[in-house]
């Protein structure tokens, strides 16, 4: 199954940008597809791949930080090609 995730790291500390900027590279070091925005990073692939990268990717990311948070959405679909039609 293909799925879609939209995820935010948000370090809750002064010190932000090295952990969120790993992160990023973490991911697209994967092989998968994933697009990046200021607000967030998509992630696109087959269910098993993308959340056994996430889950090992998101525990490496909080282990850098003091405090901070990730949200997460999952859509059944890969979106990757999506444009506006509007």
């Amino acid at each position: 199954m293909k799925i879609s995730v939209e995820l935010t790291l948000t370090p809750l500390q002064n010190d932000f940008e090295e952990p969120i900027i790993n992160f990023i590279k973490q991911l697209r070091a994967s092989g998968l597809t994933v697009l990046e925005n200021p607000l967030s990073t998509q992630v696109y692939g087959d269910y098993d791949t993308v959340m056994r990268l996430l889950i090992s990717e998101i525990k490496d990311a909080l282990n850098l930080i003091e405090n901070g948070l990730v949200l997460l959405k999952i859509v059944k679909t890969d979106r990757s090609d999506y444009e506006p039609d509007f």
